[in-house]
Parts: C-alpha cells; sequence; structure tokens
C-alpha cells in the first residue's frame, strides 16, 4: 500500500450521506476489502502514522471549544483523537497543510469512524476478526515527543 492509494481511499467517502457516517466511509470499505490481507494491514499503519504526527501539544491546543489548555482544565483525549480523524478524512491537502500549521485544524468537528475502515474492511474480506496492533499507537500522548 502507498501513500497515493492510501490517500485514494479515504477520498472515496461519500459525504452526501453526511450524518450518517456509516454510510460515508462504505465506498472506502468495499475499496480496501478488495485488497489483500498485507495492504489492508499497511493501510492501518499509514493512518496510525497520520494520527501520531497529529498527536501534538500545538494541535491539541487548537481543536476548537475542547482544545487543550493546561494540566488542571479538563482535557479529552478520546474527542483529541476523534479530531484528528478530521483531518485525515479530509485529505492529504489538508493533513499537509495542518501538519505544519497547527492553528488551521477544523474546529469542533470529530470522526470516530474513521478507525473503523481498516477493521472493517478485513473483517469483511477474511471473514476473521481483526486484531492487527499497529507499530505505532494513535492513542492521544502516545507521541511522547509531540507532548514535550
Amino acid at each position: 500500500m502507498t501513500e497515493a492509494v492510501f490517500w485514494m481511499i479515504i477520498s472515496l467517502f461519500d459525504w452526501s450521506h453526511e450524518g450518517d457516517d456509516e454510510a460515508v466511509i462504505e465506498p472506502a470499505i468495499v475499496a480496501l476489502s478488495q485488497k489483500s490481507d498485507n495492504e489492508i494491514l499497511q493501510f492501518e499503519e499509514i493512518l496510525a502514522e497520520k494520527l501520531f504526527a497529529l498527536d501534538t501539544l500545538a494541535h491539541a491546543k487548537q481543536i476548537g471549544e475542547e482544545a487543550y489548555v493546561n494540566d488542571n482544565e479538563y482535557f479529552s483525549p478520546d474527542w483529541f483523537l476523534y479530531s484528528r480523524c478530521v483531518v485525515v478524512v479530509n485529505g492529504k491537502e489538508l493533513y499537509d497543510e495542518v501538519l505544519k500549521n497547527p492553528s488551521s485544524f477544523p474546529k469542533n468537528l470529530e470522526f470516530e469512524s474513521l478507525l473503523s475502515i481498516g477493521p472493517a474492511a478485513y473483517e469483511r474480506k477474511t471473514g476473521k476478526e481483526y486484531n492487527h496492533t499497529t507499530k505505532l499507537s494513535y492513542e492521544t500522548y502516545s507521541n511522547k515527543t509531540g507532548w514535550q
């Protein structure tokens, strides 16, 4: 799986079904499920790398109302993860811009459903439960350097 194929699969989201996340992501699941098992796992590795790279204090401060303020204020690690998903689902151009310029992070949005594409495609293709662990964790605070 190349980065170009990764971004092509992301571009297949059908936003005419906005509000029905399952329908939005279905074309991407269909396309990914037609790839090899290994390519599906590589898709997940690329996704994890993209989300990991956005897991920084600078980005966490830019997500809108739920932004990180300081260690004494409530901050939702889950909301930050789902906010980072928004950056990826909006494509390579926005991703590259937000990576360089955290202030361009989309505000007050989430797209948790991005996290289900690889597992759904794998299970659809193989009939087996998805249990792959990516090399990098995309969970909030995993990028230790990004939070220093």
